[in-house]
């Protein structure tokens, strides 16, 4: 029996590649245009490490004038979340990873969910057969188990292969006798490697990695007919014709393999970008590891929602992990958004990518002040209508007060950085709503400094108009604090304290504390504009008790 009629007794009635070598023609792209994907599997949602690729990935592709397309691999149907496609189609769209084609769009080179290609699979799997290159295993569960525990108590290496590759010996009558009596097969890659050769992989990020050639007879197509992910990979690649793979670095260790199957198979490998993992401080241990499912919440995507932290924060924050030289980029470029730079993989970092929280509130507090106040009201009001609806009634109640509110400082060269989140709306400028101020028991309790607060029902009493420009107000405080024994300037107040009660900003001080509860505000001149005089008389009245 030759290959050519193995195959056919194997796969009857299966096309030819020619069909689909055709069929799915090379792409009209500009030379050096970057053809990637994401090809997440339901096995999940999306993570943050997902979303980091798919941002890269996605970046890559719209700077080169290349393509961005979505795959879903989910050969691995036993392992299945409820959901699991929609839930990735969703949070890839709501973190702005949008694609030019795939699963749930219009496109050339579908279909783009792996369960719908059997047929294609097929094809290539009866073309290694009629090369020499594959052939079908018989060996159950239990048989490669037990292999498996004698080459660990003999310390060798795991896997099928050599000695261990048991079916790799029988001929095709064999093959075809025992097909005939049904017994159940899988097929398996027919691997022409030699472990103890060496060759050198240059990856785009990781630079030049040494490896062995793969000598495992991998399986390549499962008893249920689906692919195994190594071969589906390579299948899928070369027609749809991706030009890299960007993916973690937890994948090198197939590199060997996917090499080999786009050897046999006769295609030009796509080229790989190994992307370093999100690493954090271990609080325990001090240790840098791995974000974990288990143990870090902000791995799930759904931890910035709840949180508040903004999806254009959060692309921001991953820039910045993944080009060294974006930082300072953005920094001498504040007009300009991340799209706007050009990522290359050298600059990306090679052994892991800190993902440090604090860094991220950082980064969303440059992200809130490039944003108008408008914009940050309407994206907290929705985001208090999903998770804190008393606030998003107060919100509604007083969207132009709020406005004003929010824009204080914010239209001018160095604006004010304190908005990290949506939550900090109200953590931040919960005393300017009476409704909240006014249900504290008591709103000065964590005052902790004792004013004179007689100077200060003066002031409001005696001096304080509303009608006041900024400048005028100011200057009708120096000369009040003057005249009742505060200094009109620090250095005068530093050559004799005991001679004053404290100096201007002293005063200041107090009136932002009865107005506020803080000693920190945004401009108190806008503050005390927007409370207005009645307003801030209940206030008084509250701060003299």
């Amino acid at each position: 029996m030759t290959d050519k009629e193995f195959a056919d007794f194997l796969f009857p009635e299966v096309k030819e590649i020619a069909y689909y070598e055709e069929k799915y023609g090379s792409r009209n792209l500009p030379d050096g245009a970057v053809v990637t994907r994401c090809a997440p599997s339901p096995t999940g949602f999306v993570h943050m490490g997902s979303l980091y690729q798919g941002f890269i990935a996605k970046q890559m592709a719209r700077q080169s004038g290349g393509v961005l397309f979505l795959r879903i691999e989910d050969t691995d149907q036993k392992r299945e979340v409820e959901n699991g496609v929609e839930g990735i189609v969703k949070d890839f769209k709501e973190y702005g990873i949008t694609f030019d084609e795939g699963y749930g769009m219009d496109g050339d080179y579908g279909p783009y969910i792996q369960s719908e290609r059997g047929e294609i699979y097929k094809a290539y799997v009866k073309y290694l057969v009629e090369k020499g290159y594959a052939y079908p295993c018989f060996c159950t569960p239990e048989e490669i188990d037990e292999n498996r525990k004698i080459q660990e108590a003999t310390k060798e290496r795991i896997g099928y292969y050599g000695r261990w590759s048991t079916c790799r010996g029988l001929t095709k009558e064999e093959a075809v006798e025992k097909i005939k009596s049904g017994k159940p097969f899988i097929m398996r890659m027919k691997s022409q490697g030699d472990f103890r050769v060496k060759h050198i992989y240059h990856d785009l990020i990781k630079g030049d990695l040494e490896y062995p050639e793969n000598d495992l007879d991998h399986v390549i197509l499962k008893s249920d007919g689906l692919p195994t992910y190594h071969f589906a990979h390579a299948v899928d690649d070369h027609l749809m014709h991706t030009t890299h793979v960007i993916r973690g670095d937890e994948w090198v260790s197939s590199l060997p393999v996917h090499l080999e199957l786009f050897h046999l198979l006769g295609f030009e490998p796509p080229k790989y970008a190994h992307i370093a993992p999100l690493t954090k401080k271990d609080e325990e241990t001090g240790n840098i590891r791995k974000l974990s499912k288990r143990k870090d919440p902000e791995l799930a995507v759904s931890y910035y929602h709840e949180a508040g932290i903004p999806v254009g924060a959060v692309n921001l924050f991953l820039a910045t992990i993944a080009n060294s030289s974006f930082e300072e980029w953005y920094l001498q470029n504040q007009d300009k958004s991340y799209t706007d730079f050009t990522f290359t993989f050298d600059k990306m970092p090679i052994g892991g990518s800190l993902f440090d929280l604090e860094k991220l509130e950082s980064v969303s507090k440059i992200y809130f002040s490039k944003l108008s106040a408008k914009q940050v009201y309407e994206e907290t009001l929705n985001y208090a209508k999903e998770y804190d609806a008393s606030f998003a009634e107060i919100l509604e109640k007083y969207k132009d007060y709020t406005i004003s509110l929010l824009n204080i400082e914010r239209e001018i060269e160095r604006p004010r950085k304190d908005i990290g989140s949506y939550k900090d709306v109200k953590k931040e400028f919960w005393y300017m709503y009476d409704e909240l101020f006014f249900t504290k028991e008591n709103p000065y309790s964590e005052v902790e400094k004792t004013y004179p607060k007689e100077d200060l029902q003066a002031y409001f009493e005696e001096v304080y108009d509303a009608s006041d420009s900024e400048e005028e107000w100011f200057s009708k405080i120096k000369t009040f604090a003057e005249a009742h024994g505060y200094a009109v300037n620090r250095k005068l107040y530093k050559e004799n304290p005991e001679n004053f009660k404290g100096q201007v900003g002293d005063f200041c001080e107090m009136i932002r504390v009865m107005a506020t509860t803080k000693t920190i505000s945004p401009n108190l001149y806008d503050i005390l504009q927007l409370l207005g005089k009645e307003r801030l008389q209940k206030r008084l009245a509250l701060f003299m008790k």
